[in-house]
């Protein structure tokens, strides 16, 4: 039976490992290159793919349609979650991009606060005394430490499909903190620029590439790439009170 395209599942079905691979890798490789395109060049596809299957797997073991949700939309959440711990694991990150992006942060958050608006990312540079090429550079590396943060926090279905799946700790006091942390972050994202707005809506909601963001937008891959990076850096500069 189908349903938009798409086969229905039950979670009575009993599939070998190979056949859910067969049926549902597309999704697995959908996600996998769509976080690729913010991660360095070190990364490689086949890692996050393999970690991405291993959520799959899960995804299929824990599945209940009795709660609603589709099995693509639910295995989607777990495949993400699967390819970000690996990333995380991986720490690939040398102190030097950790430290280049305090620094940006830093210098967004003290620019802001002295002008009083947004501030450009030519700005910012120029604040740093640095080049555009090694600001943008900078962010786009810097931007890769801060996948899992930004990708969770964003996925709002996450927290509503399968409560045992969140790392949270269920003390009173961490629920309503990353409660207020959601919040603020949702308001931060209504007060980005809108170009910055447009393509993180782009990306995170209608799941574009950013070669689709710009030609949506009439610029460059490279281009999206910046725009995202400086959205995301900003949004850790206004959030550090909670994340750093």
């Amino acid at each position: 039976m189908t349903k938009n395209g798409y086969n229905t599942y039950s979670k009575k079905a009993t599939l070998s490992v190979d056949a859910i691979v067969e049926q549902y890798g597309y999704l697995v490789k959908k996600i996998a290159y769509h976080l690729l395109a913010r991660l360095p060049d070190s990364v490689e596809v086949d890692d996050l793919i393999q970690a991405g299957m291993m959520g799959l797997i899960e995804a299929y073991k824990r599945f209940e349609s009795s709660k609603g949700a589709s099995f693509e939309t639910y295995a989607g959440i777990r495949i993400r979650g699967s390819i970000m711990d690996e990333v995380r694991k991986s720490d690939w990150a040398p102190r030097s991009v950790r430290r280049n992006g305090r620094a940006v942060a830093n210098s967004i958050k003290e620019l802001e606060a002295k002008l009083g608006r947004e501030v450009a990312d030519m700005e910012v540079a120029e604040h740093m005394n640095i080049s555009m090429t090694e600001y943008h550079e900078m962010i786009h590396s810097s931007m890769s430490t801060q996948l899992f943060s930004y990708e969770e926090m964003l996925d709002s279905d996450s927290s509503t499909l399968d409560s045992t799946h969140s790392e949270i700790d269920n003390t009173p006091y961490s629920l309503v903190e990353e409660v207020g942390f959601q919040g603020q972050l949702a308001e931060e994202i209504g007060n980005l620029p809108e170009r910055e707005k447009l393509v993180l809506s782009l990306y995170y909601n209608e799941e574009l590439n950013l070669k689709e963001i710009g030609a949506v937008l009439g610029v460059s891959e490279s281009r999206v790439s910046q725009i995202h990076s400086q959205a995301a850096m900003r949004l850790r500069a206004r959030l550090s009170d909670w994340r750093d």
